[in-house]
This record gives structure tokens, sequence and C-alpha cells, in this order.
């Protein structure tokens, strides 16, 4: 719904989400491709949050900040797909301004969060394998709710100042966004009004967040590494590089994908390519992120183990 405004441009009530394909045959199988990876990032997330929190052997800052990342992710993902999937299935694929705006700013706010949340992942594994004697007292319980508040409060006012400017377009050209969902760039190409300070400062602080972030990430690596190859026992770099694997492996998933979408040039871009990238970090990533920490943590599988071996064990109990 629009209403008319000054020549082509029009006062947006709501906006159309095109989707990603607008083939008819494939609503089903992407329906249930993308329902299937929604329950497992669900259960994924939600399990690895409640593992921590029931097992004292998890109770460390490493799998604290873990704790937090899983909520971003399941909070990331739930901004996203459950509209994403109600439109697959639906003929009528439109959201109210308001509800694009609120879905727009929380996906921002969480992917700041996110990329903050790695970054101190990085530092808190320098602290644990550069000053493994000092690591609990270095990271204490303050510290560890200071730098995690520091990310959801960079995530909350970064993403607070895109609404407040988005919010100023008093016009559109369309109501219709080529995309899944509501993201900042294809909103932004649709205004009728300048956009060059937006576009401007999306870009820049998408690309110092990056810098920031990278750099942090970058610092802490290189000096574990150096703390590594200095290691006398083969078994003691194993298990070093064992702790960082998982974390390696989200950084580089992550920030490649983020990268790859907002910290370049708009112009020339493929709209197929960025909804492939979005669909990746928005809807992949946040599953992948609780599969990679569990199927590549000792830790983690072994409480797993502990849980379920408990409850199969109380089962036999009860029944008998």
């Amino acid at each position: 719904m629009v209403e008319p405004g000054e020549g082509n441009c029009t006062i947006v009530m709501e906006f159309i989400l095109l989707g990603l394909s607008d083939v008819p045959e494939l609503r089903v199988f992407l329906f249930m491709v993308f329902l299937l990876i929604y329950g497992v990032t669900f259960l994924g997330n939600l399990g690895m949050i409640a593992l921590i929190q029931v097992s004292p052997r998890l109770h460390t800052p490493m799998y604290f900040f873990l704790s937090h990342l899983s909520l971003v992710d399941y909070c990331y993902s739930t901004n996203i797909v459950p509209k994403m999937l109600v439109n697959i299935i639906n003929e009528d694929k439109a959201i109210s301004f308001l509800g694009c705006m609120v879905q727009c700013y929380l996906f921002c706010a969480y992917g700041i969060i996110e990329v903050f949340l790695l970054a101190v992942m990085a530092y808190d594994r320098f602290v644990a394998i550069c000053s493994p004697l000092l690591y609990m007292v270095t990271m204490s319980q303050k510290l560890r709710m200071v730098l995690v508040s520091s990310c959801y409060l960079c995530g909350t006012v970064c993403s607070l100042i895109h609404l407040c400017l988005a919010l100023e377009i008093p016009s559109y050209k369309s109501n219709v966004i080529n995309h899944f969902f509501c993201d900042l760039p294809p909103l932004l190409s649709l205004a009728c009004s300048d956009v060059t300070v937006n576009e401007l400062l999306a870009y820049l602080v998408a690309t110092f967040i990056e810098i920031i972030a990278i750099v942090i990430i970058f610092t802490s690596y290189l000096f574990i590494l150096i703390t590594i190859l200095r290691m006398r026992s083969a078994e003691g770099r194993r298990k070093a590089f064992s702790t960082c694997a998982s974390h390696l492996t989200a950084i580089v998933v992550f920030h490649g994908t983020i990268l790859f979408t907002y910290c370049r040039p708009s112009s020339g871009n493929s709209v197929d390519a960025d909804k492939v990238a979005a669909v990746f970090y928005t809807v992949v990533i946040p599953m992948l992120n609780p599969l990679i920490y569990s199927l590549r943590n000792k830790d983690v599988k072994e409480v797993l183990r502990e849980v379920v071996s408990s409850k199969i064990l109380s089962q036999r109990i009860f029944q008998s």
C-alpha cells in the first residue's frame, strides 16, 4: 500500500519482498530446506546455551562468550527466517513499513554484535594461550560483562544511527524490494531523495567496524601463533591449535561473506550474488556456528555425551 507523493515518488505504507526466486515449482523445496536449516539453528544454538548453563565444566570465560554468540545467532536467524518462510509459501509478500524498519534495525544490530563478539573471543583465546596462569584472573567476571555489554552497546548505537537516517527518507520510487528481507542497501536504492549520506555512512561504518575487528583478531592470533611455535611440547601445540580451530573457522566464514557484501563499492554489484551471500550469513552461518563449536570441541562433546547418558539412565530408572 502506497500514498501518492511528488512525481513518481510515493509515501510507502508497506514493502513487497520479492524473495529468492519467483519460480513457483521451487516454493516447496525452498520452504523445506530453510525450515530444516532453521530447525537445526533453533535447536543447535538454544541447546548450546542450555548445555553451557547446566554444566559446571563449561562455566569458563570462553563458553560465557560462546553462549552469547549462540544467543545472537539465534536472534539473528529468528529475525529473518520465519518471515522468509511465510513469504515463500504465501502469494502476499508484504511487510509493513514499521516491520521492515524493525527487521532492518535488528539485522544490523545483531550483525555488528556478532562481529565484535568474535573479536572479543579472539582476545579471550590470546589471554588463555599466552598467559594461561593469569587467565581466570585477567578474564574476570567484571571484565567479561564489560566486554559483552560493549558489544551489545556498539551494535545498538550503530544500528540506531542507520535507522534514524532511514526514517528521514520521505518517499520511495517503489515499494518492491528485490530481496528476501529488509536490508539497508536495497532499501536505500528505492529512495527518491538523495541518500548519499546514508550510503556513505553505511559503507564507512561497516568498513570501520570490520577493520577494528580484524585488527583485534589478527593481532591476537599473531601473538597466539608466536606462543604456540615457542612451545616445546608437541601435545601442547596440538591442544593450543585445537582450541583455536573452531573460532578461526567461524571467523573466516562470517567475515568472508560480510566483506564480500558490504565492504565494497555498490556499483556493479550483482543482486543475485548479494542474495546468495545474504542467505549464507543470515541463514547458514547461525546454523553452522553451534555445529562447528560442538563437533570440533572435545569439552562440549564430552558434556553432551554425559547429559545424554544421564537422561537415558534416569529414564531407565524411572521405567523400572
